[in-house]
């Protein structure tokens, strides 16, 4: 059978281009319009955010919204988030990397049927495991404390996933280099094997990070006090309250949405400035897709 010549076959490609551009294209703009009705209606008056018909822009820009925002400790709130998701990301990568790595690389019994276990983990909700851990926080002690806030990620299956994936894609030439070099397997793992797992420890930190970040239901359960808030549970405390000229329903929108903006921006930014990162390690781990 003779092949067909290469402009036939990359004209015959043209149109599955084409849809895929388009599909892409429509997901990009169903993704950002909520994100811009958020920051828009984060700016508009009180009387301009429910109306007849829909306006992508106001008409009016004002701030009062995020000074209403910013009358609240939210400087506090963000300090608990910050504190909470850099050491809860810490935490879930070292334990993560530690036990892929096992899991990828040392032979001892039992190892498929704890990987299935891992992934049997991720299948599970996290809302099944919830009254166990509260329960377990609160018999020890930890409710109302960063510590109480920071357990949950003591073990990620999700990191644990990441790292076995990318581990098991690494060349063994690397390891036999540093055994013939003398390094213990420890070393071999900290010298060696961490260092070239770096595009997994981004795409890893992003994905975990946001996850702690906007975490709403664990912490709402295990702080009481307004100093021990973290951001989301705090800005879910704007709601709708009364406004002139509309209903009682929808007065709160702006302020709801300029904490909501605030609450937002870190992750973008983060994802922003690390995307190239995310996609190879994503595509390296095989979380792709």
């Amino acid at each position: 059978m003779v092949a067909p010549p290469p402009r036939a076959a990359r004209r015959r490609r043209r149109p599955l281009t084409w849809l895929l551009w388009a599909g892409g294209t429509a997901a990009a703009v169903a993704w950002a319009l909520p994100l811009v009705w958020m920051v828009s209606t984060s700016v508009k008056p009180p009387g301009q955010v429910l109306t007849r018909t829909v306006e992508w822009l106001p008409r009016t820009v004002t701030l009062v919204n995020y000074v209403k925002v910013l009358q609240k400790p939210v400087g506090h709130w963000l300090l608990n988030s910050a504190i909470v998701t850099v050491a809860s990301t810490a935490i879930s990568l070292t334990t993560g990397a530690m036990a892929g790595y096992a899991l990828a690389r040392l032979n001892f019994p039992g190892r498929a049927t704890l990987f299935f276990l891992v992934l049997a983990v991720l299948m599970i909700p996290t809302e099944m495991t919830i009254v166990p851990l509260f329960i377990g926080v609160l018999k020890v002690g930890l409710v109302n404390s960063y510590l109480a806030l920071i357990v949950p990620s003591l073990a990620s299956a999700f990191s644990v996933y990441l790292f076995r994936n990318f581990f098991l894609s690494m060349p063994r030439e690397l390891e036999d280099a540093a055994s013939i070099d003398g390094a213990g397997r420890f070393r071999t793992f900290w010298s060696v094997a961490l260092p070239v797992a770096r595009p997994a420890m981004i795409a890893g930190a992003i994905l975990l990070s946001t996850n702690y970040w906007n975490a709403f239901l664990w912490p709402l359960l295990v702080v009481f006090t307004e100093s021990m808030k973290t951001l989301p549970v705090g800005m879910a405390g704007f709601t709708p309250g009364t406004g002139v000229g509309q209903s009682t329903q929808f007065a709160g929108y702006a302020p709801a949405m300029a904490a909501m903006t605030i609450l937002t921006i870190p992750s973008i930014l983060v994802f922003l400035f690390l995307q190239r990162q995310f996609i190879e390690g994503a595509t390296s781990a095989g979380i792709k897709g």
